[in-house]
Protein backbone atom coordinates (compact mmCIF):
# COMPACT_ATOMS: atom_id res chain seq x y z
CA UNK A 1 0.00 0.00 0.00
CA UNK A 2 1.24 3.45 -0.53
CA UNK A 3 0.06 5.38 2.38
CA UNK A 4 -1.08 2.33 5.45
CA UNK A 5 -0.98 4.47 7.75
CA UNK A 6 -3.50 6.63 6.31
CA UNK A 7 -6.68 5.57 7.55
CA UNK A 8 -5.16 3.66 10.89
CA UNK A 9 -7.59 3.88 13.99
CA UNK A 10 -9.99 6.38 12.56
CA UNK A 11 -13.60 5.40 12.29
CA UNK A 12 -15.02 5.24 8.93
CA UNK A 13 -18.64 4.59 7.76
CA UNK A 14 -19.08 2.76 4.88
CA UNK A 15 -22.37 3.15 3.20
CA UNK A 16 -24.06 0.88 0.92
CA UNK A 17 -23.25 -3.40 0.93
CA UNK A 18 -22.47 -3.62 -3.13
CA UNK A 19 -19.11 -5.21 -4.45
CA UNK A 20 -17.27 -2.07 -4.01
CA UNK A 21 -18.49 -1.82 -0.67
CA UNK A 22 -17.66 -4.96 0.95
CA UNK A 23 -13.97 -4.69 -1.12
CA UNK A 24 -13.55 -1.14 0.42
CA UNK A 25 -14.70 -1.90 4.03
CA UNK A 26 -12.10 -5.27 4.09
CA UNK A 27 -9.51 -3.07 2.92
CA UNK A 28 -9.91 -0.15 5.41
CA UNK A 29 -9.79 -2.85 7.91
CA UNK A 30 -6.88 -4.29 6.80
CA UNK A 31 -5.72 -0.70 7.03
CA UNK A 32 -6.36 -0.51 10.33
CA UNK A 33 -9.38 1.59 10.88
CA UNK A 34 -12.69 0.90 12.73
CA UNK A 35 -14.91 0.50 10.10
CA UNK A 36 -18.89 0.40 10.60
CA UNK A 37 -20.08 -1.02 6.81
CA UNK A 38 -24.52 0.27 6.53
CA UNK A 39 -27.43 -0.81 4.10
CA UNK A 40 -30.69 0.36 4.44
CA UNK A 41 -31.72 -3.23 2.92
CA UNK A 42 -32.91 -5.92 5.81
CA UNK A 43 -30.24 -8.64 7.01
CA UNK A 44 -31.54 -11.31 4.72
CA UNK A 45 -31.11 -9.19 2.12
CA UNK A 46 -26.95 -8.71 2.85
CA UNK A 47 -25.53 -11.69 2.37
CA UNK A 48 -22.27 -9.93 2.67
CA UNK A 49 -22.59 -8.79 6.40
CA UNK A 50 -21.69 -12.38 7.74
CA UNK A 51 -18.25 -12.57 6.32
CA UNK A 52 -17.85 -8.61 7.00
CA UNK A 53 -18.81 -9.51 10.66
CA UNK A 54 -16.09 -12.37 10.84
CA UNK A 55 -13.52 -10.15 9.84
CA UNK A 56 -14.05 -7.91 13.19
CA UNK A 57 -16.38 -5.41 11.13
CA UNK A 58 -19.41 -4.01 12.33
CA UNK A 59 -22.16 -3.95 9.87
CA UNK A 60 -25.88 -2.40 10.34
CA UNK A 61 -28.54 -3.24 7.95
CA UNK A 62 -32.32 -2.58 7.73
CA UNK A 63 -31.88 1.51 7.75
CA UNK A 64 -29.67 4.41 8.45
CA UNK A 65 -30.09 4.50 12.35
CA UNK A 66 -30.16 8.12 13.38
CA UNK A 67 -26.45 7.83 15.31
CA UNK A 68 -24.50 6.43 12.79
CA UNK A 69 -22.58 9.74 11.51
CA UNK A 70 -21.15 11.63 14.65
CA UNK A 71 -18.71 13.77 15.10
CA UNK A 72 -15.95 11.20 15.73
CA UNK A 73 -16.21 9.87 12.19
CA UNK A 74 -13.23 10.54 10.13
CA UNK A 75 -14.56 9.58 7.03
CA UNK A 76 -18.02 8.40 5.16
CA UNK A 77 -17.18 5.94 1.74
CA UNK A 78 -20.69 5.71 -0.41
CA UNK A 79 -21.64 3.63 -2.78
CA UNK A 80 -21.52 5.87 -6.14
CA UNK A 81 -25.09 5.25 -6.91
CA UNK A 82 -26.46 6.43 -3.56
CA UNK A 83 -27.48 9.83 -3.92
CA UNK A 84 -26.30 12.91 -1.89
CA UNK A 85 -29.88 13.19 -0.45
CA UNK A 86 -29.87 10.47 1.99
CA UNK A 87 -30.08 11.66 6.11
CA UNK A 88 -26.39 9.96 6.76
CA UNK A 89 -25.15 12.10 3.53
CA UNK A 90 -26.22 14.88 4.17
CA UNK A 91 -25.57 14.71 8.07
CA UNK A 92 -22.11 14.08 7.13
CA UNK A 93 -22.05 17.29 5.17
CA UNK A 94 -23.43 19.34 7.94
CA UNK A 95 -20.68 18.21 10.08
CA UNK A 96 -17.82 18.60 7.36
CA UNK A 97 -16.86 15.02 7.28
CA UNK A 98 -15.17 14.16 3.68
CA UNK A 99 -17.89 11.85 1.92
CA UNK A 100 -15.91 10.23 -0.49
CA UNK A 101 -16.59 6.91 -3.44
CA UNK A 102 -13.60 3.77 -3.28
CA UNK A 103 -11.79 5.64 -6.20
CA UNK A 104 -10.59 8.34 -3.40
CA UNK A 105 -9.56 5.21 -1.48
CA UNK A 106 -7.84 3.24 -4.06
CA UNK A 107 -5.97 6.20 -4.87
CA UNK A 108 -4.45 7.00 -1.57
CA UNK A 109 -3.80 3.19 -1.21
CA UNK A 110 -2.22 2.32 -4.60
CA UNK A 111 1.34 2.05 -5.66
CA UNK A 112 0.87 2.11 -9.26
CA UNK A 113 0.32 5.16 -11.14
CA UNK A 114 -3.40 5.68 -12.47
CA UNK A 115 -4.91 6.35 -15.84
CA UNK A 116 -8.13 7.39 -15.51
CA UNK A 117 -11.07 7.03 -18.17
CA UNK A 118 -14.29 8.65 -18.37
CA UNK A 119 -16.90 10.24 -20.57
CA UNK A 120 -20.59 9.67 -21.47
CA UNK A 121 -20.08 6.89 -24.08
CA UNK A 122 -17.32 4.81 -25.00
CA UNK A 123 -15.26 4.35 -21.86
CA UNK A 124 -15.91 0.75 -21.29
CA UNK A 125 -14.16 -0.15 -24.69
CA UNK A 126 -11.55 2.86 -24.41
CA UNK A 127 -10.38 0.79 -21.17
CA UNK A 128 -10.56 -2.28 -22.59
CA UNK A 129 -8.59 -1.54 -25.59
CA UNK A 130 -6.01 0.71 -23.23
CA UNK A 131 -5.18 -2.36 -21.35
CA UNK A 132 -4.81 -4.55 -24.18
CA UNK A 133 -2.25 -2.49 -25.98
CA UNK A 134 0.13 -1.63 -23.00
CA UNK A 135 -0.40 -5.18 -22.63
CA UNK A 136 1.41 -5.70 -26.07
CA UNK A 137 3.56 -3.10 -24.91
CA UNK A 138 4.87 -5.53 -22.27
CA UNK A 139 3.13 -2.95 -19.35
CA UNK A 140 1.55 -5.97 -17.53
CA UNK A 141 -1.46 -3.04 -16.50
CA UNK A 142 -4.33 -3.95 -14.29
CA UNK A 143 -7.75 -3.18 -15.76
CA UNK A 144 -10.25 -1.91 -13.14
CA UNK A 145 -13.01 0.53 -11.76
CA UNK A 146 -16.43 0.90 -13.13
CA UNK A 147 -15.67 -2.16 -15.15
CA UNK A 148 -15.55 -4.74 -12.84
CA UNK A 149 -12.93 -5.75 -10.48
CA UNK A 150 -13.00 -2.47 -7.64
CA UNK A 151 -10.17 -0.39 -7.88
CA UNK A 152 -9.64 -0.96 -3.95
CA UNK A 153 -9.28 -4.68 -4.91
CA UNK A 154 -6.64 -4.04 -7.96
CA UNK A 155 -5.08 -1.78 -5.80
CA UNK A 156 -3.77 -3.71 -3.02
CA UNK A 157 -2.14 -5.78 -5.88
CA UNK A 158 -0.36 -3.06 -7.80
CA UNK A 159 3.30 -2.14 -8.08
CA UNK A 160 5.01 0.95 -9.48
CA UNK A 161 5.91 -0.97 -11.91
CA UNK A 162 2.70 -1.13 -13.76
CA UNK A 163 -0.28 0.97 -14.90
CA UNK A 164 -3.79 1.20 -13.08
CA UNK A 165 -6.24 1.39 -15.89
CA UNK A 166 -9.39 2.85 -14.12
CA UNK A 167 -12.74 3.23 -15.92
CA UNK A 168 -14.50 6.08 -13.88
CA UNK A 169 -18.07 6.85 -13.96
CA UNK A 170 -19.20 10.34 -12.94
CA UNK A 171 -20.73 9.26 -9.88
CA UNK A 172 -17.49 8.05 -8.38
CA UNK A 173 -16.00 10.98 -9.53
CA UNK A 174 -18.44 13.15 -7.99
CA UNK A 175 -16.97 11.67 -4.69
CA UNK A 176 -13.10 12.27 -4.70
CA UNK A 177 -10.99 14.68 -2.92
CA UNK A 178 -7.11 14.25 -3.70
CA UNK A 179 -7.37 11.63 -7.04
CA UNK A 180 -4.91 12.34 -9.14
CA UNK A 181 -4.31 10.14 -11.98
CA UNK A 182 -1.14 10.60 -14.10
CA UNK A 183 -3.14 10.06 -17.21
CA UNK A 184 -6.84 11.35 -17.33
CA UNK A 185 -9.24 10.98 -19.88
CA UNK A 186 -12.26 12.47 -20.96
CA UNK A 187 -13.97 10.72 -24.20
CA UNK A 188 -17.02 12.91 -25.01
CA UNK A 189 -19.87 14.85 -22.71
CA UNK A 190 -23.67 14.21 -23.48
CA UNK A 191 -27.11 14.63 -21.45
CA UNK A 192 -27.18 11.67 -19.49
CA UNK A 193 -27.70 11.18 -15.77
CA UNK A 194 -29.07 14.16 -14.92
CA UNK A 195 -31.75 12.74 -12.44
CA UNK A 196 -28.86 12.11 -10.30
CA UNK A 197 -26.70 15.05 -10.83
CA UNK A 198 -29.87 17.55 -11.27
CA UNK A 199 -28.54 19.39 -14.22
CA UNK A 200 -25.69 19.41 -16.73
CA UNK A 201 -23.31 21.77 -14.91
CA UNK A 202 -23.06 18.99 -12.00
CA UNK A 203 -22.37 16.49 -14.50
CA UNK A 204 -19.87 18.12 -16.51
CA UNK A 205 -18.24 19.06 -12.91
CA UNK A 206 -18.27 15.92 -11.73
CA UNK A 207 -16.22 14.42 -15.10
CA UNK A 208 -14.35 17.79 -14.82
CA UNK A 209 -12.97 16.24 -11.26
CA UNK A 210 -10.68 13.88 -13.13
CA UNK A 211 -8.03 16.95 -13.84
CA UNK A 212 -8.61 18.61 -10.81
CA UNK A 213 -5.03 17.51 -9.20
CA UNK A 214 -3.36 17.07 -12.17
CA UNK A 215 -0.03 19.27 -12.45
CA UNK A 216 2.35 19.87 -15.24
CA UNK A 217 3.97 16.47 -14.78
CA UNK A 218 0.68 14.59 -15.93
CA UNK A 219 -1.19 14.02 -19.15
CA UNK A 220 -5.12 15.03 -19.91
CA UNK A 221 -6.20 13.95 -23.13
CA UNK A 222 -9.25 15.15 -24.85
CA UNK A 223 -11.72 14.66 -27.23
CA UNK A 224 -10.41 17.92 -29.41
CA UNK A 225 -14.14 17.73 -31.50
CA UNK A 226 -16.84 17.87 -28.33
CA UNK A 227 -17.05 21.26 -27.37
CA UNK A 228 -17.54 20.58 -23.51
CA UNK A 229 -13.94 18.37 -23.94
CA UNK A 230 -12.25 21.29 -25.42
CA UNK A 231 -14.17 23.64 -23.06
CA UNK A 232 -12.38 22.55 -20.61
CA UNK A 233 -9.02 23.12 -21.55
CA UNK A 234 -8.47 26.97 -19.56
CA UNK A 235 -9.07 24.88 -16.16
CA UNK A 236 -6.33 22.22 -16.95
CA UNK A 237 -2.70 22.29 -15.68
CA UNK A 238 -2.25 19.09 -17.45
CA UNK A 239 -0.48 18.71 -20.54
CA UNK A 240 -3.23 18.20 -22.88
CA UNK A 241 -3.00 15.63 -25.61
CA UNK A 242 -5.43 15.62 -27.92
CA UNK A 243 -7.17 13.27 -30.10
CA UNK A 244 -9.73 14.08 -33.39
CA UNK A 245 -11.78 12.73 -36.29
CA UNK A 246 -12.19 16.15 -37.70
CA UNK A 247 -8.90 18.38 -37.67
CA UNK A 248 -5.52 17.64 -38.32
CA UNK A 249 -3.63 18.50 -35.16
CA UNK A 250 -0.06 19.96 -34.70
CA UNK A 251 0.39 17.49 -31.82
CA UNK A 252 -1.44 14.42 -30.79
CA UNK A 253 -3.56 11.44 -32.51
CA UNK A 254 -5.97 12.08 -35.50
CA UNK A 255 -7.93 10.75 -38.66
CA UNK A 256 -5.84 11.73 -42.19
CA UNK A 257 -7.88 13.64 -44.60
CA UNK A 258 -10.48 14.50 -41.67
CA UNK A 259 -13.76 13.07 -41.67
CA UNK A 260 -15.37 16.30 -43.60
CA UNK A 261 -19.54 15.36 -43.94
CA UNK A 262 -19.85 13.90 -47.55
CA UNK A 263 -16.57 12.31 -47.75
CA UNK A 264 -17.20 9.95 -44.77
CA UNK A 265 -17.37 6.77 -46.72
CA UNK A 266 -15.33 7.82 -49.71
CA UNK A 267 -11.57 8.52 -48.69
CA UNK A 268 -9.15 5.57 -47.47
CA UNK A 269 -8.48 7.43 -43.72
CA UNK A 270 -5.03 6.61 -41.76
CA UNK A 271 -4.78 7.08 -37.57
CA UNK A 272 -1.54 9.21 -37.07
CA UNK A 273 0.40 10.78 -34.07
CA UNK A 274 2.25 14.33 -34.87
CA UNK A 275 4.92 14.44 -31.39
CA UNK A 276 5.55 17.34 -29.81
CA UNK A 277 8.66 18.02 -31.99
CA UNK A 278 6.46 17.87 -35.46
CA UNK A 279 7.35 14.19 -36.71
CA UNK A 280 4.01 12.41 -37.94
CA UNK A 281 4.10 8.24 -37.19
CA UNK A 282 0.96 6.73 -39.34
CA UNK A 283 -0.24 4.06 -35.91
CA UNK A 284 -3.05 2.58 -38.67
CA UNK A 285 -5.39 2.39 -41.47
CA UNK A 286 -8.83 3.33 -40.48
CA UNK A 287 -10.27 0.35 -42.56
CA UNK A 288 -8.07 -2.36 -40.45
CA UNK A 289 -9.03 -1.19 -36.81
CA UNK A 290 -10.79 -5.11 -35.51
CA UNK A 291 -14.09 -3.32 -34.73
CA UNK A 292 -16.55 -1.33 -37.00
CA UNK A 293 -18.18 1.60 -36.78
CA UNK A 294 -17.04 5.41 -36.69
CA UNK A 295 -17.89 5.51 -33.09
CA UNK A 296 -14.71 2.92 -32.55
CA UNK A 297 -12.54 5.12 -34.48
CA UNK A 298 -12.91 7.46 -31.56
CA UNK A 299 -12.47 4.96 -29.28
CA UNK A 300 -8.89 3.92 -31.29
CA UNK A 301 -8.32 7.44 -31.02
CA UNK A 302 -8.51 7.79 -27.36
CA UNK A 303 -6.80 4.71 -26.73
CA UNK A 304 -4.04 5.29 -28.76
CA UNK A 305 -3.73 9.04 -27.26
CA UNK A 306 -3.17 7.20 -23.63
CA UNK A 307 -1.22 4.21 -24.73
CA UNK A 308 1.32 6.66 -26.50
CA UNK A 309 1.04 8.89 -23.12
CA UNK A 310 1.83 5.80 -21.26
CA UNK A 311 4.86 4.92 -22.77
CA UNK A 312 4.01 2.63 -25.73
CA UNK A 313 5.57 2.98 -28.87
CA UNK A 314 3.55 4.56 -32.30
CA UNK A 315 4.89 1.28 -33.71
CA UNK A 316 3.68 -1.34 -31.47
CA UNK A 317 -0.06 0.03 -31.69
CA UNK A 318 -1.35 -1.24 -35.15
CA UNK A 319 -1.45 -4.89 -33.77
CA UNK A 320 -3.61 -4.56 -30.61
CA UNK A 321 -5.60 -2.02 -32.63
CA UNK A 322 -6.18 -4.79 -35.40
CA UNK A 323 -6.54 -7.64 -33.54
CA UNK A 324 -9.11 -6.18 -30.87
CA UNK A 325 -13.01 -7.86 -31.32
CA UNK A 326 -14.52 -5.07 -28.40
CA UNK A 327 -15.87 -5.70 -25.29
CA UNK A 328 -18.96 -7.99 -24.96
CA UNK A 329 -22.46 -7.31 -25.43
CA UNK A 330 -21.04 -3.57 -27.43
CA UNK A 331 -20.91 -4.79 -30.81
CA UNK A 332 -19.49 -7.80 -30.14
CA UNK A 333 -18.62 -10.05 -33.51
CA UNK A 334 -20.06 -13.56 -32.34
CA UNK A 335 -19.21 -15.95 -35.66
CA UNK A 336 -19.70 -15.73 -39.14
CA UNK A 337 -21.51 -18.38 -40.85
CA UNK A 338 -22.47 -19.32 -44.69
CA UNK A 339 -21.65 -15.78 -45.47
CA UNK A 340 -23.66 -13.94 -42.79
CA UNK A 341 -21.68 -12.07 -39.98
CA UNK A 342 -23.56 -11.70 -36.57
CA UNK A 343 -22.99 -9.18 -33.81
CA UNK A 344 -24.15 -8.58 -30.46
CA UNK A 345 -25.24 -5.51 -29.47
CA UNK A 346 -27.30 -6.27 -26.30
CA UNK A 347 -25.67 -3.20 -24.38
CA UNK A 348 -28.33 -0.82 -26.99
CA UNK A 349 -30.52 -0.35 -24.18
CA UNK A 350 -32.08 3.04 -26.20
CA UNK A 351 -32.59 4.13 -29.59
CA UNK A 352 -29.59 6.29 -29.57
CA UNK A 353 -27.34 3.02 -28.96
CA UNK A 354 -28.79 0.95 -31.97
CA UNK A 355 -28.85 3.97 -34.40
CA UNK A 356 -25.11 4.27 -33.12
CA UNK A 357 -24.58 0.64 -34.18
CA UNK A 358 -26.62 1.05 -37.55
CA UNK A 359 -24.54 3.48 -38.85
CA UNK A 360 -21.84 0.96 -38.32
CA UNK A 361 -22.10 -0.74 -40.87
CA UNK A 362 -22.63 -0.58 -45.01
CA UNK A 363 -23.73 -4.19 -45.55
CA UNK A 364 -27.86 -5.12 -45.36
CA UNK A 365 -29.02 -5.69 -41.60
CA UNK A 366 -31.30 -7.73 -40.35
CA UNK A 367 -32.51 -6.32 -37.30
CA UNK A 368 -33.36 -7.97 -34.25
CA UNK A 369 -34.88 -5.35 -31.48
CA UNK A 370 -37.45 -5.03 -29.21
CA UNK A 371 -37.55 -4.93 -24.78
CA UNK A 372 -39.09 -3.07 -21.87
CA UNK A 373 -41.62 -0.29 -22.69
CA UNK A 374 -40.57 2.68 -21.15
CA UNK A 375 -43.49 4.96 -22.52
CA UNK A 376 -41.89 6.23 -25.87
CA UNK A 377 -41.45 5.73 -29.85
CA UNK A 378 -38.65 5.06 -32.18
CA UNK A 379 -39.00 7.10 -34.46
CA UNK A 380 -35.81 8.64 -34.01
CA UNK A 381 -34.88 5.33 -35.38
CA UNK A 382 -36.66 5.71 -38.97
CA UNK A 383 -33.83 7.59 -40.80
CA UNK A 384 -30.89 5.19 -39.32
CA UNK A 385 -33.21 2.29 -40.17
CA UNK A 386 -34.04 3.75 -44.09
CA UNK A 387 -31.58 1.80 -46.53
CA UNK A 388 -29.87 -0.06 -43.79
CA UNK A 389 -32.14 -2.68 -42.40
CA UNK A 390 -33.83 -5.05 -45.05
CA UNK A 391 -35.64 -6.60 -42.74
CA UNK A 392 -36.57 -6.62 -39.05
CA UNK A 393 -37.34 -9.52 -36.08
CA UNK A 394 -39.25 -7.34 -33.09
CA UNK A 395 -40.04 -9.55 -30.06
CA UNK A 396 -40.77 -7.95 -26.40
CA UNK A 397 -43.28 -5.01 -25.06
CA UNK A 398 -42.24 -2.74 -27.63
CA UNK A 399 -42.73 -4.66 -31.22
CA UNK A 400 -46.26 -2.95 -32.04
CA UNK A 401 -43.88 0.16 -31.32
CA UNK A 402 -40.56 -0.68 -33.42
CA UNK A 403 -42.95 -2.01 -36.06
CA UNK A 404 -44.42 0.88 -36.92
CA UNK A 405 -41.10 2.78 -37.26
CA UNK A 406 -39.88 -0.02 -39.33
CA UNK A 407 -43.06 0.98 -41.35
CA UNK A 408 -42.37 4.59 -41.52
CA UNK A 409 -39.09 3.33 -42.81
CA UNK A 410 -40.38 1.47 -45.40
CA UNK A 411 -39.28 -2.03 -44.13
CA UNK A 412 -41.03 -4.79 -46.04
CA UNK A 413 -39.86 -7.72 -44.22
CA UNK A 414 -41.17 -7.28 -40.78
CA UNK A 415 -41.63 -10.44 -38.30
CA UNK A 416 -42.84 -10.24 -34.88
CA UNK A 417 -42.17 -13.05 -32.48
CA UNK A 418 -45.10 -13.67 -29.42
CA UNK A 419 -43.71 -14.84 -26.52
CA UNK A 420 -42.95 -18.26 -26.57
CA UNK A 421 -42.38 -21.12 -23.41
CA UNK A 422 -39.77 -18.49 -21.81
CA UNK A 423 -37.70 -15.38 -22.77
CA UNK A 424 -34.68 -17.21 -23.96
CA UNK A 425 -37.27 -19.65 -25.80
CA UNK A 426 -38.57 -16.53 -27.65
CA UNK A 427 -35.07 -15.32 -28.61
CA UNK A 428 -33.55 -18.48 -29.38
CA UNK A 429 -36.76 -18.30 -31.97
CA UNK A 430 -35.95 -14.83 -33.10
CA UNK A 431 -32.66 -15.68 -33.76
CA UNK A 432 -33.78 -18.32 -35.99
CA UNK A 433 -36.09 -16.15 -38.17
CA UNK A 434 -33.51 -13.78 -38.71
CA UNK A 435 -31.05 -16.08 -40.06
CA UNK A 436 -33.73 -17.23 -42.40
CA UNK A 437 -34.26 -13.73 -43.57
CA UNK A 438 -30.54 -13.12 -44.17
CA UNK A 439 -28.59 -14.14 -46.92
CA UNK A 440 -24.62 -14.24 -47.69
CA UNK A 441 -23.21 -10.79 -47.64
CA UNK A 442 -25.77 -9.50 -44.84
CA UNK A 443 -25.21 -8.60 -41.06
CA UNK A 444 -28.04 -9.92 -38.34
CA UNK A 445 -27.50 -7.76 -35.34
CA UNK A 446 -28.88 -7.93 -31.95
CA UNK A 447 -29.14 -4.34 -30.96
CA UNK A 448 -32.75 -3.94 -28.65
CA UNK A 449 -32.80 -0.32 -28.42
CA UNK A 450 -34.67 -0.97 -24.84
CA UNK A 451 -33.85 -2.31 -21.65
CA UNK A 452 -34.44 -5.96 -20.95
CA UNK A 453 -36.18 -6.40 -18.00
CA UNK A 454 -39.81 -7.23 -19.99
CA UNK A 455 -38.14 -10.73 -20.37
CA UNK A 456 -34.62 -11.06 -19.15
CA UNK A 457 -32.86 -9.99 -15.80
CA UNK A 458 -29.84 -8.03 -17.71
CA UNK A 459 -28.84 -7.02 -20.90
CA UNK A 460 -25.73 -9.62 -20.19
CA UNK A 461 -28.35 -12.58 -20.09
CA UNK A 462 -30.03 -11.50 -23.08
CA UNK A 463 -26.79 -11.21 -24.65
CA UNK A 464 -25.39 -14.18 -23.85
CA UNK A 465 -28.53 -16.19 -24.61
CA UNK A 466 -28.24 -14.48 -28.41
CA UNK A 467 -24.72 -15.89 -28.76
CA UNK A 468 -25.17 -19.20 -27.55
CA UNK A 469 -28.59 -19.12 -30.24
CA UNK A 470 -26.31 -17.91 -33.08
CA UNK A 471 -23.56 -20.62 -32.29
CA UNK A 472 -26.70 -23.36 -31.81
CA UNK A 473 -27.95 -22.34 -35.51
Amino acid sequence: MKHPERYRDQKVVVLGLAKSGVQVAKVLHQAGAVVIVNDRKERDQCPEASELEALGISVVCGGHPDDLIDAQVALVVKNPGIPYSVPPVQRAIELQIPVVTEVEVAYHLCRAPIIGITGSNGKTTTTTWVGQILQAAGMSPIVAGNIGIPLTEASQEATEEQWMVAELSSFQLKGTEDFRPRIACLTNVTETHLDYHGGMDDYVASKARLFRNQTAEDTAVLNWDDPVCRGLVPYIKARVLPFSMNETLREGVYVSPPYIPGTEDQLERTIVYTDDKGFTHEIIRVENIGIPGRFNVENALAASCIAIAAGAQPSQLEGPLSSFRGVEHRLEYVRETDGIVYYNNSKATNAKATSMALSSFTQPIVLIAGGLDRGTDYDELVPFLQGKVKAAVLLGQTKDKLADAAQKAGINTVVLVDNGEDAAHTLTLAVQKASGLAEAGDIVLLSPACASWDMFPSYEVRGRIFKEAVHNL
